[in-house]
């Protein structure tokens, strides 16, 4: 089994065959990133009829080559951009560094079976990745768009509006006014053409969300029977989550998200810290929910976090233990879907430790 490295660039991919036997350079081709220097890459490639691609970030810059080589039936692998320096920093050659070195230290990282992961064909969770992106930038866009909207209120009307600001009220706010200098003038109209980017923004957040809960149905997702999660979270979670089985277990999917505490020992001195590394915006959803179910007496997750406040916690604590356990608990629901829609039996989920 031959394995071929790719290091790619917006417009260019450089590939090495890499032998693992022998962990010898078998030769390199550089092509544009075009389907038609594809189809050489792959002519090249045929010399090794058994063969396994390893692209490094082939969720980023070589996503487009990853998924045109699943489509024709190659085995690909992803490897991250961190993996490869390590290859790179501990093998020969004086820290030198370029396509063919990189391409060659993402084959090593797959050939040593180490921080490579399988590439699969784009799913459901996939979109909704997509869509929770849009659905930030456009939150974005509207918190930016509301608080320039303010700032002009501010100076057309005394002590300006309300802070629950929408363009209903804002449209009655400014019924009746009259400018009165030029410049008053051009602020009332701009403040109509941001009352014009809310109303857009409004529309297109209600057509984001309708959206998601579609594409949620058809995943048959049972997030949602969670307390605290709805569609947005529930879209949210499993667009940044991918496929649950890519995680070996409840505790890996905590260390993903940050909010499994970090150990720090040192002979017989050992303690755990905040982690504050992980995906964020996972670690924000997760939260939320937290924050939900402890304001619900009857929830489950206020029981838990009772339980942890009964034993000595402080309330940092307890909230810190409850997002530990949701996160576990939402791996699992994750990972029953997938095993449930594939028909495979759930012989490989395991406890939260």
């Amino acid at each position: 089994m031959i394995v071929i490295g790719v290091d790619p660039h917006k417009s260019t991919h450089t590939a090495t065959a890499l032998d693992p036997s022998t962990n010898s350079d078998l030769g390199s081709l550089r092509i544009e990133a075009s389907v038609a220097d594809y189809e050489r890459l792959i002519g090249w490639a045929k010399v090794w009829p058994e063969r396994t691609w390893a692209i490094e970030n082939a969720d980023g810059l070589g996503h487009h080559l990853a998924l045109w080589l699943l489509a024709r039936g190659e085995v690909v692998l992803d490897v991250s951009a961190t993996a490869t320096a390590r290859v790179r920093e501990l093998s020969r050659g004086g820290r030198r560094k370029n396509d063919r070195i990189d391409a060659a230290a993402a084959a090593s990282v797959a050939a040593l079976q180490g921080d490579a992961r399988p590439v699969h064909s784009e799913t459901t969770t996939d979109s909704l990745a997509l869509l929770d992106e849009r659905r930030v930038n456009l939150s974005q866009h509207r918190t930016r768009t509301i608080n320039q909207l303010h700032a002009l209120l501010r100076e057309l009307i005394a002590g300006g509006v309300p802070t629950s600001l929408t363009p209903a009220k804002a449209t009655t706010a400014l019924r009746g006014l009259r400018p009165r200098t030029g410049t008053d003038r051009v602020r009332l109209e701009l403040a109509k053409d941001l009352i014009a980017d809310v109303r857009r923004l409004d529309d297109q957040l209600a057509a984001n969300a309708a959206k998601e809960s579609a594409l949620l149905e058809e995943h048959g997702t049972r997030l949602q029977q969670i307390d605290g999660v709805g569609p947005i979270l529930a879209a949210r979670i499993l667009g940044r989550t991918g496929s649950a089985a890519r995680f070996a277990s409840a505790a890996a999917y905590a260390n993903y998200t940050g909010t499994a505490p970090v150990q720090v020992a040192s002979a017989d001195s050992s303690q755990h810290r905040l982690s504050r590394y992980g995906d964020r915006q996972l670690n924000c959803a997760i939260h939320t929910i937290a924050m939900v179910q402890i304001r619900m007496p009857a929830s489950t997750g206020r029981a838990f976090y009772d339980k942890k406040i009964a034993q000595g916690k402080p309330p940092r604590h307890a909230t810190r233990a409850l997002k530990r356990h949701l996160a576990a608990h939402l791996w699992r629901v994750m990972h029953a879907d997938e095993l449930r829609i594939t028909g495979r039996p759930p012989t490989t989920i395991q406890k939260a430790s």
